[in-house]
């Protein structure tokens, strides 16, 4: 089998395509769950917390030197509200995911409970049952 028609039957495989349409969607989620995030929880945190704009909380380290303009130093400065507005969305994205597992796994479990015992399965208990009945106590 040739290397290209190996590739083909690789990326044709549905596993590939359900991740490929998986990366898009949570992408696309991923700016969801940012835009609310960013436009709908940190505004009122902010508000409630005296105006404080979490993503421009940072703690500067060096200071930007402009004074001279053939060497301009940037500032450095660790950008920690950047950091929480970021575990905010992980924690919503978390949470999302687990809803969703936690909805795939009932509806497996349901069909799993209501699925009937198997005729081969029944029959091994059966005959289970009569020996157990046939032995000498």
């Amino acid at each position: 089998m040739g290397m290209l028609q190996e590739f083909k039957t690789f990326a044709m495989r549905g596993n590939v395509i359900d991740l490929a349409v998986g990366v898009v969607i949570g992408g696309a989620f991923g700016k969801i769950v940012s835009s609310l995030v960013d436009q709908i929880i940190m505004p009122p945190i902010g508000w409630l917390t005296g105006g404080i704009d979490f993503s421009q909380l940072k703690w500067i380290i060096r200071p930007a030197d402009n004074s001279d303009p053939a060497h301009k130093v940037a500032e450095v400065a660790v950008q920690y509200g950047a950091f929480i507005n970021t575990l905010i969305q992980f924690v919503i994205i978390a949470f999302a995911i687990f809803l969703l597992v936690k909805a795939i796994n009932r509806l497996t479990h349901r069909q799993e409970v209501a699925a009937p015992p198997a005729a081969d399965v029944v029959l091994l208990a059966e005959i289970r049952d009569l020996l157990k009945a046939q032995q000498p106590k």
